[in-house]
This record gives structure tokens, C-alpha cells and sequence, in this order.
């Protein structure tokens, strides 16, 4: 699975990953982002993601961009085994594209092209 973010460099985007819990008690995971950006994504609401039974629950992955080539990173979701009950591991790639800049100030100069 790929999450994507588009975006303008230097903006955060913001999407989302559903997970559902088919079992009939809580999965309990510990989320980790690796690769060669990591540092560019992040998980705002912590690295605990707890899904009660029978329901599903979305969890915010940021990316902010600071380079114009495309960053690159996986989301790993390692369950923990509560109660004797542990779900599978889940890999997710993350992939961005830097779609237009935005200048951050215009400045406007005035000087002449030639002088003898």
C-alpha cells in the first residue's frame, strides 16, 4: 500500500491511514516510520495506536517538505500482544511530490543593463 503527498515545498500535508479490527478484543500497535526520509513525516498523535474491537480507526501521518525530489519513507505498524491476541504486521510506503513552489517574498529591483 502507498500513501501519497502532494503538495508545495516547504507545506505540510496531512493524510490519513484506516485501520480496521475485525477481532473481538483490542489490537494494540506501535507505530515507526524508517527509511532514507523519515525525518520528513511524522505521527502528531503519538506512536500508540489502539483500535477497539470490531472498529476502525484513522491515524494522521504529516509530511513537510524541504528538497524539490521526491521523499521516501514506510510506516511499520508492529502489533503488540495484548491478551494473547496480536495482529499482523503492517507496512505502508510513503511517497511525496513537490508540485509548485510558492515564493516566499517578490522583490523588485531596478539597475541599469550596460554603463560605459
Amino acid at each position: 500500500n502507498t500513501v501519497e503527498f502532494t503538495g508545495a515545498l516547504h507545506a505540510t500535508v496531512v493524510k490519513q491511514v484506516r485501520l480496521k479490527n475485525p477481532s473481538s478484543k483490542n489490537l494494540v500497535y506501535n507505530a515507526i516510520l524508517v527509511g532514507r526520509d523519515a525525518d520528513d513525516f511524522s505521527l502528531p498523535k503519538g506512536n500508540t495506536v489502539t483500535i477497539g474491537p470490531q472498529r476502525q480507526r484513522s491515524i494522521n501521518v504529516e509530511f513537510t517538505s524541504r528538497f524539490l525530489r521526491p521523499a521516501e519513507a514506510v510506516l511499520l505498524l508492529i502489533a503488540k500482544h495484548v491478551g494473547g491476541i496480536g495482529g499482523a504486521t503492517l507496512a505502508f510506503s510513503l511517497k511525496s511530490e513537490v508540485k509548485h513552489i510558492e515564493p516566499a517574498d517578490i522583490l523588485k529591483c531596478k539597475s541599469p543593463c550596460y554603463e560605459l
